[in-house]
């Protein structure tokens, strides 16, 4: 097996050069670096990782923790942590909390323990007992997708919520609804409140009234937004129009609206936060809010590689804009033109368009003489 003194001579520099190339711990020459790396191809050398963390204090190494690993928007966010790592240099380890908040400061602290240099962390719904080991241990940490606004002291990366959120809110009002549902994520989460709040202002800015009892609670997951759906549809006024807060809840929602004979958007319109791969595969095709999962992924590697660079620096939180994918299940024709006209611009794995501007492209008096759905969830 190679060492780093074999390729120093190898290279015809010292080992301290090569050490300087491999862990970019001072400038070396450009013709001088190459003779390095090509030595150590040439040569098959592997650096023991292992050593240099005894030297170093540091493992080249990030903990990982997210809950629903399975669920497509955290696995997009998880490939870009990995992406963004490996450009860096780092490995990854990673564990799922499954939102239960024992569990997440245990799988926190075992990947503390495996010594990782720092943390990416998408924080439960009562996070007290993490944050709170996170801090007594002074752990470099960035809180992912939820944020904790009263946590002043870490960083954070998320996606825009509110702003969206009304805009789908709007876009359905302006399509004449008057009654537009909300199955909401798990309480405490800041998604959830965030999503609450941009509907809230959806309504005031359409002109509407806010009435508690359009909002449900889908606990974030399937079977919780099929219940919650079957809760909005047995109002003596039901909905005409849904959104969803995430991609599995729309999922749920789908399942009891087919259980009770409704058709999207003939019966009732359906709007969702979170684009997935899938959903242009949909009849109709999901109006959905795509946020740039990967990019807040690889996001939260920087802000966590600044954090180690400087451990002083002033904490901060980072909102990355959604898009919002426009298509057909919010009551809107198609318009296979717009479509193809946007197809370059949308984001990966999407389809429709995602211009805000074809919001406005469809006129709402074509949807203002809107079906009205009887005790029963029927057209009437």
């Amino acid at each position: 097996m190679a060492t780093m003194a074999d390729v120093a001579r190898s290279a015809g520099v010292s080992v301290a050069t090569v050490s300087h190339v491999l862990n970019g711990t001072r400038p070396v020459l450009p013709h001088t670096r190459q003779a390095v790396l090509d030595a150590v191809d040439a040569l098959g050398y592997t650096p023991n990782t292992l050593a240099r963390s005894l030297v170093t204090s540091r493992t080249r190494s990030i903990g990982l923790a997210v809950s629903a690993i399975s669920n497509p928007y955290f696995t997009e966010i998880l490939q870009g942590v990995e992406a963004a790592a490996l450009e860096a240099g780092y490995s990854l380890l990673i564990a799922d909390p499954h939102d239960d908040p024992a569990h997440e400061r245990k799988v926190v602290q075992l990947l503390h323990e495996r010594r990782v240099d720092g943390m990416i962390v998408a924080p439960s719904a009562h996070p007290h007992d993490l944050v709170a080991y996170l801090g007594r241990h002074e752990v470099p940490t960035v809180f992912l997708d939820r944020v904790l606004p009263e946590q002043a002291r870490f960083d954070q990366v998320c996606a825009e919520n509110e702003g969206p959120t009304a805009r789908i809110v709007t876009h359905l009002a302006g399509l004449g609804h008057r009654r537009i549902g909300l199955v909401a994520g798990l309480p405490g989460l800041s998604t959830t409140a965030e999503r609450i709040t941009g509907y809230q202002q959806g309504l005031a800015a359409a002109g509407l009234a806010h009435d508690k009892g359009l909002v449900v609670s889908g606990n974030s997951e399937s079977a919780g937004a099929e219940r919650a759906t079957a809760a909005l549809l047995s109002l003596p006024t039901p909905p005409t129009a849904l959104v969803t807060a995430n991609n599995a809840m729309t999922i749920g929602a789908l399942r009891a609206l087919r259980r009770e004979g409704l058709t999207v958007p003939d019966d009732i319109a359906l709007c969702c936060f979170d684009d997935f791969a899938w959903a242009d595969l949909f009849s109709p095709r999901l109006t959905a809010v795509a946020q740039p999962s990967r990019e807040i992924g690889a996001q939260a590697v920087r802000v966590l590689l600044d954090r180690l660079a400087d451990p002083s620096r002033p904490a901060r939180t980072v909102r990355l804009p959604c898009t919002l994918v426009h298509r057909t299940s919010c009551g809107c024709p198609e318009d296979r033109d717009e479509i193809a006209g946007a197809r370059d611009a949308r984001p990966a794995g999407t389809g429709g368009t995602t211009e805000p501007a074809a919001l406005c492209a469809h006129s709402a008096s074509a949807h203002s003489a809107l079906p009205a759905l009887s005790e029963k969830g029927t057209a009437s």
